[in-house]
């Protein structure tokens, strides 16, 4: 499994890039998923479902099924926030897994960044953005490749180019 993050700061273009990298890759007849972090509360939930009442009960776990798919809520309660490895050994097997967020961890990394936002590239102060995806010109004095940002073809191109030297 191929184990790459999408990473930037907030309205960089992570989002918008990680969507377009997973249709590229279906079109390439690879599979993906992805996982997605977020600093607000997450409720795929709704007050007065069932599988709510379930939670509210105190149901460590909720899964939800249908003939269409399935979700597994986990509830945290007062365990700390799992580290990634855990998370990412609970995914299915696929070709790909992306990662948007997870800007500090140890995994390879394509940095969306727009100059606009006034931010420093993260790839200035880590090693493990590999690339950088701008709209346009390259960030100047970025020793990682330049990436089109709005091109995620170019982006999967890259991944798998870099995946199959090492």
């Amino acid at each position: 499994m191929i184990v790459w993050g999408v990473a930037g700061w907030k309205n960089a273009g992570k989002t918008t890039l990680v969507e377009g990298m997973v249709r590229a890759l279906a079109a390439r007849g690879l599979s993906a998923s992805t996982l997605k972090r977020s600093h607000h509360g997450v409720d795929v939930d709704q007050p007065g479902r069932d599988s709510h009442r379930h939670r509210e009960a105190g149901a460590r776990q909720v899964l939800v099924a249908s003939a269409r798919r399935w979700a597994l809520m986990h509830e945290l309660r007062d365990e700390p926030e799992p580290p990634l490895e855990a998370l990412l050994a609970r995914l299915s097997p696929v070709d790909v897994v992306l990662i948007e967020g997870w800007k500090r961890e140890a995994h390879p990394k394509i940095e969306a960044w727009r100059p606009e936002l006034g931010r420093a590239p993260l790839a200035q102060e880590t090693d493990t953005v590999k690339a950088v995806a701008t709209p346009g010109a390259a960030p100047s004095g970025a020793p990682q490749p330049h990436l089109d940002l709005d091109s995620p073809e170019t982006a999967v191109e890259f991944l798998l180019r870099v995946r199959a030297r090492t």
